[in-house]
Formats: C-alpha cells, structure tokens, sequence
C-alpha cells in the first residue's frame, strides 16, 4: 500500500496523534511504540507512517461519523496514558480535540474524564462503544 492510499482523515488522525504525545514535552518511546501500533491496526506500514508524520502538509479533516471520532479521541487517551501519567497540557489538548470534534461544550469535560479513566482500565474500542450507545 502506497501514502497516497491513506485517506486524508486518517492522515490527520495520526498528526493529531502526535501532537498530543509531543504536549507534555516528554516524548516517550512508549508513545511512538503506540503510534507505530494504531498504524499497524490500520494496515499502515512503519515507514508510511514516518512519511505522514514528516511531510504530510494535506488539508486536516475531522472524521464525519460520531463513532469515528470518539475512537479517534479514544486512541488520544490512550496516547496520553501511554507513559502513565497525565499532564495538564495533554488533558487540555485532548479537550481541545473534543471541542474541535464538534462535542458540546457542556460535554467536553465529562467525555474527556472518561476517555482518560477507560485508557487507565485499558479497555477496548468495542467496549467504549457499547458504553457510550447505552
């Protein structure tokens, strides 16, 4: 699979990845280990992935389907969890994610408490889905 196969939505998923691990200026290789992981789940080699993170300077898209963004926002908890530890500017990035992803105000900082709290129990995509349907 070539770069130019990889939507620009999920171009911008992984830059926006990425500048939530670089939030907290600690950078860990936990955290790159992560990114190489989401890339992997999506089929995207380790070298496209470099190549997106380096030179990509495409348009930036948010996803269109509700579910598409609360796993996109869950892969940034999950980021953020990655070297287990919080910080303040990493929580208000991912705050800002949840703004720019078209959440209610009134919403943004339960949704946010809860994305960090389930990266915390690790629990799965499929199980954040079901709790966040019922």
């Amino acid at each position: 699979m070539n770069t130019i196969s990889i939507s620009t939505e999920l171009k911008s998923h992984f830059l926006r990845l990425y500048q939530i691990a670089l939030s907290d200026e600690n950078f860990s290789h936990l955290e790159m280990q992560l990114l190489y992981k989401f890339a992997a789940e999506r089929a995207i080699s380790k070298s496209e992935l470099d190549a997106i993170l380096i030179g990509y300077a495409g348009e930036i898209v948010i996803p269109e389907t509700i579910e598409k963004r609360i796993e996109y926002l869950y892969d940034f908890a999950l980021m953020i969890w990655a070297d287990e530890l919080i910080t303040n500017d990493e929580e208000i990035a991912l705050k800002k994610y949840i703004r720019k992803f078209e959440f209610l105000e009134e919403n943004v900082e339960e949704l946010c408490d809860y994305l960090l709290e389930s990266a915390k129990q690790q629990k799965t995509k499929e199980a954040i889905r079901i709790e966040l349907k019922g």
